[in-house]
């Protein structure tokens, strides 16, 4: 009975351990996508789906740092607001040069952290976006909350990155 009994708690442990282990990696695989659609959605100029990326909370926040400059903003009404010019008047993939056409931007990610907590996820890792204008790689935070069953980012933090 004493048998029964530790290799009962052993295949209910084991059990519960593996779900959990699969339930993380469904959460991870959805948060890249959230943030691969928010990101690829700002650089084509698709306001419907970037806006889609993100919790539209009172407590959302956006910041970038370069060597020109920092700037943040808080709320999502302030962030709607601050990149309604840029949804309005940029063009997705503008070509200049006919020579040098490129259809879609790349943007190559090193993931060095994700983190759930529940319903609540920290991620951080660098980005370089490849493409016809000369881009910083960049170093970068994302907070994100699950709600109603989808992942959405509250936190944006990029900071530029530059050789040593």
């Amino acid at each position: 009975m004493k048998t029964f009994k530790h290799i009962f708690l052993t295949g209910m442990f084991w059990m519960a351990f593996s779900s959990l282990a699969a339930q993380d990696s469904k959460d991870v695989a959805a948060i890249k996508a959230v943030i691969e659609k928010e990101t690829s959605s700002f650089f084509s100029v698709n306001r419907k789906d970037w806006e889609d990326s993100w919790l539209q909370v009172p407590y959302a926040y956006w910041s970038y740092s370069d060597s020109t400059g920092t700037s943040f903003i808080e709320g999502w009404d302030g962030i709607k607001k601050s990149f309604d010019e840029y949804f309005r008047t940029q063009k997705p993939s503008r070509q200049i040069d006919v020579a040098h056409q490129k259809t879609e931007i790349k943007i190559d990610r090193t993931w060095s952290s994700i983190r759930v907590y529940g319903t609540g996820a920290y991620v951080r890792y660098t980005q370089k976006v490849n493409d016809d204008i000369d881009r910083d790689e960049t170093s970068q935070i994302r907070i994100l909350e699950k709600k109603d069953g989808k992942w959405k980012v509250v936190c944006v933090g990029a900071i530029a990155s530059y050789p040593e």
